[in-house]
């Protein structure tokens, strides 16, 4: 089945050539895929064939792509919970628990957030970002907690869209790092591209990437005889990209409890409690929670902002910091 996809190229995509482009927007289609599909003129540029990937696009021009869509692609629906913590006509709010994948990728194709919407809402989702994507409009990392939208139909999708990329959705992050971050509140501003190491982890850069904003403030700085220094942040997101926040901190000389990639994978302590040590050898991944989540309402105009508790293991070594702490 062939499938159509149309974009209007804004500003911030100018000038990017159109096969870096489509691997932005269809996210499941393959770099190199994309290329092939490209010189077999599938692609339209201002209703022209385009058969050159590096073709520059420019503001405002209209791209029209045709690719097929093989059924072996198709979603596969699992009977998987959702934490819905709101529902109406045009959106959901879930929040993720750790561990878990928002949609398919390389070696997990049956226990995402997309698989569990698909079994829930069946075809009933906005379809804007793909077979494997329904409804979905951004996503936070495996190992990160916390709260997502999810479109229930392209108008919702499209409007939410627009919002993530003119920067006005709040995303307010807590996350508990080691040592002290100074200054104590600030904004850390870079760009942020692959890791030429090791392509599945990102990297500050001065040079080159994509521009990445964190906004930072230290809420409590944790220390006593029996516990390192740990730092309790809440970080507000400008721009949303990949591992933004661990790699920001990394930039800054830290790293959060738990993060085995961005962090050290063993922790060496000279004298340390026995219960926290064994929470932190208990922690699911990093203690990072996107708790709150705002945005402007795609069909009804209105702010809508929402919580979500901190996860238990992030919530028992915050408690137990607090005990110690002094």
């Amino acid at each position: 089945m062939n499938k159509t996809i149309k974009f209007f190229i804004d500003k911030d995509n100018s000038g990017n050539r159109i096969d870096v482009f489509l691997s932005k927007k269809i996210h499941y289609l393959t770099r190199s895929y994309l290329k092939k599909l490209i010189e077999k003129k599938n692609l339209r540029i201002n209703k022209k064939i385009i058969d050159t990937p590096s073709t520059k696009v420019k503001l405002n021009d209209q791209i029209s792509f045709i690719f097929s869509e093989d059924t072996k692609d198709n979603l596969i629906p699992s009977k998987i919970k959702l934490n819905i913590v709101h529902e109406d006509e045009d959106i959901l709010v879930i929040n993720k628990p750790k561990g878990m994948v928002v949609h398919p990728g390389a070696g997990n194709y049956e226990s995402t957030i997309a698989n569990a919407l698909k079994y829930k809402y069946k075809n009933n989702l906005s379809d804007i970002g793909g077979l494997l994507r329904p409804g979905i409009v951004h996503r936070i990392d495996k190992e990160t907690s916390g709260l997502l939208v999810v479109a229930k139909n392209n108008f919702s999708h499209s409007v939410l869209g627009k919002q993530f990329s003119e920067h006005s959705i709040e995303r307010r992050y807590k996350c508990l790092v080691w040592g002290v971050i100074r200054p104590l509140s600030g904004r850390i501003e870079t760009l942020i591209t692959r890791n030429k190491k090791n392509r599945q982890l990102m990297t500050a850069s001065d040079i080159s990437g994509k521009k990445a904003i964190t906004n930072y403030k230290t809420i409590k700085v944790f220390y006593g005889k029996e516990i390192p220094k740990i730092s309790l942040l809440e970080c507000v997101l400008e721009t949303g990209r990949t591992h933004q926040i661990r790699v920001h901190l990394k930039y800054k000389g830290t790293s959060i409890l738990g993060d085995n990639q961005y962090g050290k994978k063993k922790i060496k302590f000279k004298r340390v409690n026995k219960i926290f040590s064994e929470i932190l050898d208990e922690l699911k991944g990093q203690a990072l929670h996107a708790q709150t989540l705002g945005f402007n309402h795609p069909t009804k105009n209105k702010w809508m902002n929402f919580e979500s508790d901190l996860p238990s293991d992030f919530k028992k070594m915050l408690n137990l910091l607090k005990k110690l702490n002094g």
